[in-house]
Protein backbone atom coordinates (compact mmCIF):
# COMPACT_ATOMS: atom_id res chain seq x y z
CA UNK A 1 0.00 0.00 0.00
CA UNK A 2 1.03 3.85 -0.63
CA UNK A 3 1.96 5.83 2.72
CA UNK A 4 0.18 8.93 2.06
CA UNK A 5 3.10 10.57 3.79
CA UNK A 6 5.20 10.32 0.62
CA UNK A 7 6.29 13.25 -2.06
CA UNK A 8 3.45 13.20 -4.58
CA UNK A 9 5.28 15.48 -7.14
CA UNK A 10 6.58 13.35 -9.81
CA UNK A 11 8.43 16.05 -11.61
CA UNK A 12 12.04 15.19 -12.17
CA UNK A 13 13.98 16.09 -9.26
CA UNK A 14 17.89 15.72 -8.57
CA UNK A 15 18.04 11.83 -9.09
CA UNK A 16 15.94 12.17 -12.30
CA UNK A 17 17.79 14.81 -14.28
CA UNK A 18 21.19 13.34 -13.55
CA UNK A 19 20.02 9.99 -15.00
CA UNK A 20 18.90 11.87 -17.89
CA UNK A 21 21.94 13.29 -17.95
CA UNK A 22 23.52 10.27 -18.13
CA UNK A 23 21.29 8.52 -20.10
CA UNK A 24 21.98 11.15 -23.10
CA UNK A 25 25.43 10.32 -23.27
CA UNK A 26 24.89 6.08 -24.17
CA UNK A 27 20.99 6.94 -25.39
CA UNK A 28 19.59 9.04 -28.18
CA UNK A 29 17.78 11.56 -26.85
CA UNK A 30 18.62 9.39 -23.38
CA UNK A 31 15.27 7.00 -24.11
CA UNK A 32 14.76 4.02 -25.70
CA UNK A 33 11.52 4.98 -26.62
CA UNK A 34 10.73 8.43 -28.21
CA UNK A 35 7.72 9.62 -26.10
CA UNK A 36 9.87 8.87 -22.92
CA UNK A 37 11.59 12.10 -23.64
CA UNK A 38 8.52 14.26 -22.99
CA UNK A 39 9.28 16.88 -25.95
CA UNK A 40 6.23 17.41 -26.38
CA UNK A 41 4.76 18.40 -22.68
CA UNK A 42 8.36 20.19 -21.64
CA UNK A 43 9.96 19.01 -18.40
CA UNK A 44 12.38 15.93 -18.15
CA UNK A 45 11.09 12.64 -17.51
CA UNK A 46 11.04 11.24 -13.93
CA UNK A 47 12.92 7.99 -13.49
CA UNK A 48 10.62 5.41 -12.99
CA UNK A 49 12.35 2.69 -9.95
CA UNK A 50 9.69 0.46 -9.40
CA UNK A 51 5.83 -0.02 -9.62
CA UNK A 52 2.86 -2.07 -7.79
CA UNK A 53 -1.11 -1.95 -8.19
CA UNK A 54 -1.84 1.35 -9.34
CA UNK A 55 1.27 3.07 -8.61
CA UNK A 56 4.45 4.25 -9.52
CA UNK A 57 7.95 4.75 -7.44
CA UNK A 58 10.25 7.33 -8.98
CA UNK A 59 13.90 7.59 -8.06
CA UNK A 60 13.53 10.70 -6.91
CA UNK A 61 10.89 9.12 -4.21
CA UNK A 62 7.95 10.27 -5.66
CA UNK A 63 4.74 8.12 -5.63
CA UNK A 64 2.12 8.70 -8.16
CA UNK A 65 -0.87 6.98 -9.51
CA UNK A 66 -0.11 5.66 -12.80
CA UNK A 67 -2.46 5.65 -16.15
CA UNK A 68 0.16 4.59 -18.60
CA UNK A 69 0.42 1.17 -17.16
CA UNK A 70 3.35 0.24 -19.34
CA UNK A 71 0.55 1.41 -22.07
CA UNK A 72 -1.41 -0.76 -21.44
CA UNK A 73 -1.29 -4.24 -20.93
CA UNK A 74 -0.69 -3.82 -17.10
CA UNK A 75 -4.34 -4.60 -16.78
CA UNK A 76 -4.39 -6.13 -13.31
CA UNK A 77 -2.00 -3.51 -12.04
CA UNK A 78 1.75 -3.34 -11.40
CA UNK A 79 3.73 -6.24 -10.19
CA UNK A 80 0.82 -8.70 -9.56
CA UNK A 81 2.19 -11.18 -7.09
CA UNK A 82 0.72 -14.24 -8.68
CA UNK A 83 2.64 -13.10 -12.31
CA UNK A 84 5.65 -12.23 -10.69
CA UNK A 85 5.58 -15.84 -8.40
CA UNK A 86 5.06 -17.13 -11.76
CA UNK A 87 7.79 -15.40 -14.11
CA UNK A 88 10.00 -16.56 -11.08
CA UNK A 89 9.39 -19.99 -11.49
CA UNK A 90 9.84 -19.91 -14.69
CA UNK A 91 13.41 -18.18 -15.05
CA UNK A 92 14.53 -20.51 -12.38
CA UNK A 93 14.00 -23.53 -15.34
CA UNK A 94 15.80 -20.68 -17.63
CA UNK A 95 15.26 -18.10 -19.23
CA UNK A 96 15.33 -19.31 -22.96
CA UNK A 97 15.77 -22.57 -24.53
CA UNK A 98 14.91 -21.93 -28.44
CA UNK A 99 13.21 -25.04 -28.51
CA UNK A 100 9.37 -26.03 -28.09
CA UNK A 101 7.69 -26.15 -24.82
CA UNK A 102 4.62 -27.00 -23.31
CA UNK A 103 3.53 -23.98 -22.20
CA UNK A 104 3.48 -22.84 -25.31
CA UNK A 105 0.85 -24.91 -26.18
CA UNK A 106 -1.14 -23.56 -23.49
CA UNK A 107 -0.83 -19.98 -24.24
CA UNK A 108 -1.68 -20.23 -27.73
CA UNK A 109 -4.94 -22.56 -26.71
CA UNK A 110 -5.74 -19.43 -24.35
CA UNK A 111 -5.41 -17.56 -27.00
CA UNK A 112 -7.70 -19.04 -29.70
CA UNK A 113 -10.25 -19.68 -27.30
CA UNK A 114 -10.56 -16.63 -26.76
CA UNK A 115 -10.15 -14.54 -30.15
CA UNK A 116 -12.94 -14.98 -32.25
CA UNK A 117 -10.93 -14.42 -35.22
CA UNK A 118 -8.74 -17.99 -33.94
CA UNK A 119 -11.56 -20.11 -33.27
CA UNK A 120 -10.66 -23.23 -35.03
CA UNK A 121 -7.46 -21.05 -36.30
CA UNK A 122 -3.50 -20.87 -35.32
CA UNK A 123 -1.57 -18.74 -33.47
CA UNK A 124 1.85 -18.30 -33.92
CA UNK A 125 4.03 -16.27 -30.53
CA UNK A 126 6.40 -13.93 -31.74
CA UNK A 127 8.22 -11.01 -29.78
CA UNK A 128 6.81 -7.88 -29.94
CA UNK A 129 3.55 -5.84 -31.65
CA UNK A 130 5.55 -4.89 -33.73
CA UNK A 131 7.02 -8.33 -34.89
CA UNK A 132 3.27 -9.49 -35.11
CA UNK A 133 1.76 -6.34 -37.24
CA UNK A 134 5.12 -7.27 -39.79
CA UNK A 135 4.66 -10.75 -40.16
CA UNK A 136 0.64 -10.75 -40.62
CA UNK A 137 0.99 -8.59 -43.08
CA UNK A 138 3.66 -10.67 -44.71
CA UNK A 139 1.16 -13.48 -44.29
CA UNK A 140 -2.36 -12.14 -45.38
CA UNK A 141 0.39 -11.16 -48.95
CA UNK A 142 1.52 -14.44 -49.27
CA UNK A 143 -2.07 -15.55 -48.67
CA UNK A 144 -3.69 -13.45 -51.39
CA UNK A 145 -0.35 -13.26 -53.90
CA UNK A 146 -1.28 -9.45 -54.03
CA UNK A 147 0.80 -6.46 -52.82
CA UNK A 148 -0.75 -3.68 -51.23
CA UNK A 149 -2.38 -3.12 -48.01
CA UNK A 150 -4.02 -0.41 -46.22
CA UNK A 151 -3.70 1.50 -43.10
CA UNK A 152 -5.62 4.12 -41.43
CA UNK A 153 -3.75 7.65 -40.94
CA UNK A 154 -2.99 8.42 -37.50
CA UNK A 155 -2.77 4.47 -36.45
CA UNK A 156 0.27 3.02 -35.43
CA UNK A 157 1.04 -0.53 -35.99
CA UNK A 158 4.62 -0.51 -35.07
CA UNK A 159 7.76 0.75 -36.82
CA UNK A 160 8.26 -1.81 -39.54
CA UNK A 161 9.12 0.17 -42.61
CA UNK A 162 6.11 -0.91 -44.72
CA UNK A 163 4.09 1.11 -42.00
CA UNK A 164 5.87 4.16 -41.17
CA UNK A 165 3.95 6.16 -43.45
CA UNK A 166 3.06 9.93 -43.30
CA UNK A 167 -0.47 10.98 -43.93
CA UNK A 168 -1.09 12.84 -47.28
CA UNK A 169 -4.39 14.73 -48.25
CA UNK A 170 -7.19 13.38 -49.36
CA UNK A 171 -9.25 9.88 -48.88
CA UNK A 172 -7.10 8.01 -50.85
CA UNK A 173 -3.55 8.79 -50.92
CA UNK A 174 -0.36 6.95 -51.76
CA UNK A 175 1.86 6.19 -48.82
CA UNK A 176 4.89 8.26 -48.57
CA UNK A 177 7.92 7.78 -46.36
CA UNK A 178 7.33 8.69 -42.54
CA UNK A 179 10.87 8.17 -41.31
CA UNK A 180 13.71 8.77 -42.26
CA UNK A 181 15.27 5.97 -43.46
CA UNK A 182 12.71 4.13 -45.28
CA UNK A 183 13.03 4.36 -49.04
CA UNK A 184 9.84 5.78 -51.38
CA UNK A 185 9.57 2.21 -52.67
CA UNK A 186 9.39 0.23 -49.28
CA UNK A 187 6.02 2.13 -48.59
CA UNK A 188 4.52 3.00 -52.66
CA UNK A 189 2.52 -0.37 -51.67
CA UNK A 190 1.14 1.46 -48.61
CA UNK A 191 -2.02 3.11 -48.85
CA UNK A 192 -3.81 5.83 -46.65
CA UNK A 193 -7.26 6.37 -45.55
CA UNK A 194 -8.74 8.60 -42.62
CA UNK A 195 -10.18 6.18 -39.73
CA UNK A 196 -13.72 6.10 -40.14
CA UNK A 197 -14.21 6.69 -43.42
CA UNK A 198 -15.86 3.21 -45.36
CA UNK A 199 -16.25 5.80 -48.45
CA UNK A 200 -12.91 6.06 -48.78
CA UNK A 201 -11.63 2.61 -48.41
CA UNK A 202 -14.11 1.85 -51.05
CA UNK A 203 -12.71 4.01 -53.48
CA UNK A 204 -9.57 2.36 -52.81
CA UNK A 205 -11.01 -0.88 -53.31
CA UNK A 206 -12.61 0.28 -56.65
CA UNK A 207 -9.28 2.14 -57.86
CA UNK A 208 -7.35 -1.11 -57.25
CA UNK A 209 -9.92 -4.36 -57.29
CA UNK A 210 -7.13 -6.80 -57.63
CA UNK A 211 -4.12 -5.56 -55.52
CA UNK A 212 -5.34 -5.33 -52.24
CA UNK A 213 -3.89 -7.70 -50.16
CA UNK A 214 -4.78 -6.62 -46.61
CA UNK A 215 -6.28 -3.86 -44.61
CA UNK A 216 -4.94 -3.29 -41.39
CA UNK A 217 -6.41 -1.38 -38.46
CA UNK A 218 -6.89 -0.84 -34.74
CA UNK A 219 -10.48 -1.55 -34.02
CA UNK A 220 -10.17 1.01 -31.09
CA UNK A 221 -7.55 3.56 -32.22
CA UNK A 222 -5.20 3.99 -29.39
CA UNK A 223 -2.32 6.17 -30.79
CA UNK A 224 -4.01 9.57 -32.27
CA UNK A 225 -5.53 9.37 -28.51
CA UNK A 226 -8.69 7.06 -27.87
CA UNK A 227 -10.91 6.98 -31.19
CA UNK A 228 -13.67 4.55 -31.50
CA UNK A 229 -14.90 3.30 -34.59
CA UNK A 230 -18.08 5.13 -35.80
CA UNK A 231 -21.68 2.81 -35.40
CA UNK A 232 -21.53 0.94 -38.12
CA UNK A 233 -17.94 1.15 -39.66
CA UNK A 234 -16.57 -1.83 -38.17
CA UNK A 235 -19.09 -3.94 -39.73
CA UNK A 236 -19.32 -2.24 -43.31
CA UNK A 237 -15.93 -2.92 -43.78
CA UNK A 238 -15.98 -6.57 -42.92
CA UNK A 239 -18.49 -6.89 -45.30
CA UNK A 240 -16.45 -5.34 -48.21
CA UNK A 241 -13.64 -6.94 -47.58
CA UNK A 242 -14.99 -10.21 -47.52
CA UNK A 243 -16.54 -9.61 -50.69
CA UNK A 244 -13.19 -8.49 -52.08
CA UNK A 245 -11.87 -11.50 -50.76
CA UNK A 246 -8.86 -8.93 -48.99
CA UNK A 247 -7.91 -10.05 -45.53
CA UNK A 248 -9.13 -8.28 -42.86
CA UNK A 249 -6.39 -7.63 -39.86
CA UNK A 250 -7.43 -6.03 -36.35
CA UNK A 251 -4.29 -4.94 -34.44
CA UNK A 252 -5.10 -5.27 -31.15
CA UNK A 253 -1.86 -4.83 -29.25
CA UNK A 254 -3.82 -2.18 -27.11
CA UNK A 255 -7.47 -3.59 -26.99
CA UNK A 256 -6.99 -7.00 -27.20
CA UNK A 257 -8.32 -8.83 -23.55
CA UNK A 258 -8.65 -4.70 -22.33
CA UNK A 259 -11.70 -3.87 -23.53
CA UNK A 260 -13.36 -7.57 -23.47
CA UNK A 261 -12.54 -10.63 -22.68
CA UNK A 262 -11.64 -11.66 -26.66
CA UNK A 263 -10.61 -7.86 -27.71
CA UNK A 264 -12.67 -5.36 -29.73
CA UNK A 265 -13.84 -8.09 -32.10
CA UNK A 266 -15.83 -9.38 -28.86
CA UNK A 267 -17.13 -6.21 -27.99
CA UNK A 268 -18.14 -4.80 -31.50
CA UNK A 269 -19.27 -8.56 -32.75
CA UNK A 270 -17.36 -8.54 -35.25
CA UNK A 271 -14.78 -11.13 -36.16
CA UNK A 272 -12.05 -10.15 -38.54
CA UNK A 273 -9.59 -12.72 -40.77
CA UNK A 274 -6.28 -12.43 -38.62
CA UNK A 275 -5.53 -10.71 -35.49
CA UNK A 276 -2.09 -9.32 -33.75
CA UNK A 277 -1.40 -9.04 -30.02
CA UNK A 278 0.84 -7.63 -27.91
CA UNK A 279 2.47 -7.18 -24.69
CA UNK A 280 -0.86 -8.28 -22.55
CA UNK A 281 -0.48 -11.66 -24.02
CA UNK A 282 2.68 -11.88 -21.50
CA UNK A 283 1.05 -9.52 -18.46
CA UNK A 284 3.42 -6.90 -19.48
CA UNK A 285 6.65 -9.57 -20.48
CA UNK A 286 7.57 -8.34 -24.37
CA UNK A 287 5.97 -10.84 -26.55
CA UNK A 288 3.93 -10.79 -29.53
CA UNK A 289 0.95 -12.88 -31.25
CA UNK A 290 -0.66 -13.12 -34.60
CA UNK A 291 -2.89 -15.37 -35.76
CA UNK A 292 -6.66 -16.18 -37.54
CA UNK A 293 -8.41 -18.67 -40.09
CA UNK A 294 -6.97 -21.62 -40.08
CA UNK A 295 -6.04 -21.54 -44.10
CA UNK A 296 -4.52 -18.21 -43.57
CA UNK A 297 -2.32 -19.14 -40.92
CA UNK A 298 -1.04 -22.72 -42.67
CA UNK A 299 1.13 -20.22 -45.18
CA UNK A 300 3.35 -19.86 -42.40
CA UNK A 301 6.90 -21.31 -42.48
CA UNK A 302 7.42 -24.20 -41.58
CA UNK A 303 3.81 -25.40 -43.11
CA UNK A 304 3.81 -22.84 -46.09
CA UNK A 305 6.57 -20.24 -47.70
CA UNK A 306 5.92 -17.63 -46.08
CA UNK A 307 8.78 -17.23 -43.59
CA UNK A 308 9.22 -15.68 -40.19
CA UNK A 309 11.46 -16.78 -36.94
CA UNK A 310 12.63 -15.59 -33.96
CA UNK A 311 15.17 -17.28 -31.28
CA UNK A 312 12.69 -15.91 -28.48
CA UNK A 313 9.97 -16.43 -29.73
CA UNK A 314 7.38 -18.18 -26.92
CA UNK A 315 10.30 -18.09 -24.60
CA UNK A 316 9.01 -20.11 -21.02
CA UNK A 317 9.35 -16.43 -18.86
CA UNK A 318 6.97 -14.44 -21.03
CA UNK A 319 4.52 -17.41 -21.72
CA UNK A 320 4.29 -17.84 -18.02
CA UNK A 321 3.37 -14.75 -17.18
CA UNK A 322 0.79 -14.93 -20.48
CA UNK A 323 -1.13 -18.05 -19.16
CA UNK A 324 -1.23 -16.55 -15.32
CA UNK A 325 -2.43 -13.06 -16.29
CA UNK A 326 -5.06 -14.57 -18.16
CA UNK A 327 -6.05 -17.40 -15.59
CA UNK A 328 -6.57 -14.41 -13.50
CA UNK A 329 -8.68 -12.52 -15.70
CA UNK A 330 -10.88 -15.35 -15.62
CA UNK A 331 -10.64 -15.78 -12.07
CA UNK A 332 -11.85 -12.75 -11.21
CA UNK A 333 -13.33 -10.92 -14.65
CA UNK A 334 -12.93 -7.13 -14.42
CA UNK A 335 -14.03 -6.20 -16.70
CA UNK A 336 -17.63 -4.52 -15.40
CA UNK A 337 -15.88 -3.24 -12.62
CA UNK A 338 -13.23 -0.89 -15.25
CA UNK A 339 -15.87 -0.27 -17.02
CA UNK A 340 -17.94 1.48 -14.23
CA UNK A 341 -14.41 3.06 -12.63
CA UNK A 342 -13.29 4.26 -16.20
CA UNK A 343 -16.94 5.52 -16.83
CA UNK A 344 -16.52 7.65 -13.20
CA UNK A 345 -12.93 8.66 -13.79
CA UNK A 346 -14.46 9.70 -17.41
CA UNK A 347 -17.11 11.73 -16.29
CA UNK A 348 -15.62 13.39 -13.64
CA UNK A 349 -12.99 15.29 -15.57
CA UNK A 350 -15.51 16.54 -18.47
CA UNK A 351 -17.45 18.35 -15.66
CA UNK A 352 -13.83 19.51 -14.16
CA UNK A 353 -13.02 20.81 -17.47
CA UNK A 354 -16.52 22.34 -17.93
CA UNK A 355 -16.31 24.00 -14.04
CA UNK A 356 -13.00 25.89 -15.51
CA UNK A 357 -14.04 26.51 -18.74
CA UNK A 358 -11.83 24.72 -20.33
CA UNK A 359 -12.08 22.85 -23.37
CA UNK A 360 -12.60 19.41 -23.52
CA UNK A 361 -13.57 16.57 -25.10
CA UNK A 362 -13.63 13.03 -23.79
CA UNK A 363 -13.79 9.47 -25.58
CA UNK A 364 -13.61 6.47 -24.09
CA UNK A 365 -13.90 2.49 -24.81
CA UNK A 366 -13.91 0.44 -21.85
CA UNK A 367 -10.63 0.98 -19.78
CA UNK A 368 -8.90 3.08 -22.64
CA UNK A 369 -9.76 6.79 -22.65
CA UNK A 370 -8.65 10.03 -23.92
CA UNK A 371 -9.36 13.88 -22.75
CA UNK A 372 -8.78 15.71 -26.10
CA UNK A 373 -8.09 19.80 -25.04
CA UNK A 374 -10.70 20.86 -28.21
CA UNK A 375 -14.18 21.34 -28.32
CA UNK A 376 -16.28 18.67 -30.56
CA UNK A 377 -16.28 15.59 -31.68
CA UNK A 378 -13.10 13.39 -32.69
CA UNK A 379 -13.55 10.84 -35.03
CA UNK A 380 -10.48 10.97 -36.73
CA UNK A 381 -6.63 11.88 -37.21
CA UNK A 382 -7.34 15.08 -38.30
CA UNK A 383 -10.36 15.52 -35.53
CA UNK A 384 -7.36 14.83 -32.97
CA UNK A 385 -5.21 17.70 -34.23
CA UNK A 386 -7.13 20.06 -33.25
CA UNK A 387 -6.85 19.56 -29.99
CA UNK A 388 -4.75 22.30 -27.95
CA UNK A 389 -1.37 20.64 -27.38
CA UNK A 390 -0.09 23.89 -24.99
CA UNK A 391 -3.06 23.34 -22.91
CA UNK A 392 -2.32 19.80 -22.75
CA UNK A 393 1.69 20.07 -21.97
CA UNK A 394 0.09 22.43 -19.34
CA UNK A 395 -2.06 19.97 -17.53
CA UNK A 396 0.23 17.24 -17.94
CA UNK A 397 2.66 19.25 -15.59
CA UNK A 398 0.34 20.25 -13.65
CA UNK A 399 -1.19 16.93 -12.65
CA UNK A 400 2.10 15.70 -12.59
CA UNK A 401 3.19 17.83 -9.67
CA UNK A 402 -0.07 15.96 -8.02
CA UNK A 403 1.38 13.03 -8.08
CA UNK A 404 -0.69 11.74 -11.53
CA UNK A 405 1.36 10.24 -13.85
CA UNK A 406 -0.30 10.35 -17.69
CA UNK A 407 0.80 9.93 -20.74
CA UNK A 408 3.43 12.18 -22.08
CA UNK A 409 1.10 13.09 -25.02
CA UNK A 410 -1.87 14.42 -26.35
CA UNK A 411 -2.24 11.83 -28.78
CA UNK A 412 -1.83 8.47 -26.51
CA UNK A 413 -4.56 6.84 -24.62
CA UNK A 414 -4.48 6.00 -21.04
CA UNK A 415 -5.91 3.27 -19.11
CA UNK A 416 -6.94 1.92 -16.28
CA UNK A 417 -6.23 -1.13 -13.95
CA UNK A 418 -8.32 -3.38 -12.17
CA UNK A 419 -6.18 -1.95 -9.08
CA UNK A 420 -7.43 1.50 -9.20
CA UNK A 421 -9.95 1.47 -6.98
CA UNK A 422 -12.48 3.72 -5.65
CA UNK A 423 -10.42 5.91 -3.51
CA UNK A 424 -7.88 6.01 -6.08
CA UNK A 425 -10.29 7.59 -8.62
CA UNK A 426 -11.34 10.39 -6.33
CA UNK A 427 -7.65 11.13 -5.61
CA UNK A 428 -6.98 11.64 -9.51
CA UNK A 429 -10.26 13.61 -9.68
CA UNK A 430 -9.48 16.17 -6.82
CA UNK A 431 -5.79 16.21 -8.57
CA UNK A 432 -7.89 17.10 -11.81
CA UNK A 433 -9.69 19.81 -9.80
CA UNK A 434 -6.42 21.67 -8.98
CA UNK A 435 -4.73 21.26 -12.12
CA UNK A 436 -7.57 22.57 -14.44
CA UNK A 437 -7.90 25.28 -12.13
CA UNK A 438 -3.94 26.27 -12.30
CA UNK A 439 -4.33 25.60 -16.23
CA UNK A 440 -7.42 28.38 -16.23
CA UNK A 441 -5.79 31.16 -14.28
CA UNK A 442 -2.97 31.14 -16.41
CA UNK A 443 -4.32 31.66 -19.89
Amino acid sequence: MANSSMPRDGRAGARSHALFESAQQVIPGGVNSPVRAFKSVGGEPPFVKRAEGARIWTEDGACLIDYVGSWGPAILGHAHPEVVDAVVRAARDGLSFGAPTAAEIELASMICERVPSCHGGMVRLCNSGTEATMSALRVARGFTGRDKIVKTDGAYHGHADTLLVAAGSGAATLGIPGSAGVPDSVVADTLLVPWNDIAAIEALIERWPDDIAAIIIEPVVGNMGCVPPRPGYLERLREITAQHEIVLIFDEVMTGFRVARGGAQERYGVTPDMTTLGKIVGGGMPIGAYGGKREIMQRVAPLGPVYQAGTLSGNPVAVAAGITTLRLLDRDPPWAQLERRSALLCDGLAERAERHGLPWTGTRVGSMFTGFFQRGEVWNYDDAKRSDTALFGAYFREMLARGVYLAPSQFEAAFLSAAHDDDIIAATLAAADEAMAAVAASR
